[in-house]
C-alpha cells in the first residue's frame, strides 16, 4: 500500500475517520481544519492511501523552560526557554492499525522537527502522550520530561514526553 503524508486539504473529507478514540476524532473532524486554516494555531498532516485518510498527526510550534529538563539535558544550554515542535495528537484509523502507519506518521514528525532546528531553531519534538501510548513513544527513545507550565489539559491525563534534536538527527 503506497502511502502520501501530505497537508490537510479543506476539501478534505474527514467524517469517516475513526482511530477509536473519541477526542482524537472529534479533533480532526471539528477542530483541525479551523486551527490549520481559521486560527493558524497548527498544522495537521494526514496519511492517505488510495485517496482515503488513515491516518494524522497535527503539530504546532511551542516552547519549554529549561527547568523543566533533567541536568544531563540542559547543562549546556541557555536558562530561558527552548523552541520545540510539539506533537499534539496522531491517530490512525482502526481499519489500519499495527501495519507501521502511526510510525510513518512519527518518522514524518521527526524530520518536520529537523526541519524546523535547520530553518527556526528548535531543541526537541515534545508529545503529550496518553497513558496507552507510553510505550509507543518510549520504543523510539522520547523521555519523560516534567513540565510545569504551558502542560495541555486533556483527559485522561498525559505524560510529557521529549526527543531531543541531537537525537533525532542521530536516528534519521
Amino acid at each position: 500500500m503506497k502511502i502520501e503524508i501530505r497537508p490537510l486539504q479543506k476539501n478534505d473529507n474527514l467524517s469517516y475517520f475513526d482511530c477509536g478514540i473519541v477526542e482524537l476524532n472529534q479533533f480532526l473532524r471539528q477542530y483541525a481544519k479551523q486551527n490549520q486554516f481559521k486560527h493558524y494555531i497548527g498544522t495537521t498532516y494526514v496519511a492517505v492511501a488510495e485517496d482515503i485518510i488513515i491516518g494524522y498527526l497535527s503539530v504546532s510550534a511551542g516552547s519549554v523552560r529549561i527547568e523543566d529538563f533533567s541536568s544531563e539535558h540542559s547543562k549546556k544550554l541557555p536558562k530561558y526557554p527552548l523552541p520545540i515542535l510539539r506533537l499534539t495528537r496522531l491517530g490512525v484509523d482502526i481499519k489500519y492499525q499495527n501495519i507501521g502507519i502511526g510510525k510513518q506518521l512519527l518518522k514524518f514528525a521527526l524530520q518536520l522537527t529537523q526541519k524546523q532546528k535547520e530553518k527556526f531553531g528548535c531543541f526537541a519534538l515534545v508529545v503529550d502522550a496518553k497513558e496507552n501510548s507510553v510505550g509507543f513513544y518510549e520504543a523510539y527513545g522520547f523521555e519523560e520530561i516534567d513540565i510545569v507550565s504551558g502542560t495541555l489539559d486533556i483527559r485522561p491525563y498525559a505524560k510529557s514526553m521529549f526527543l531531543a534534536t541531537k537525537t533525532i538527527e542521530k536516528s534519521l
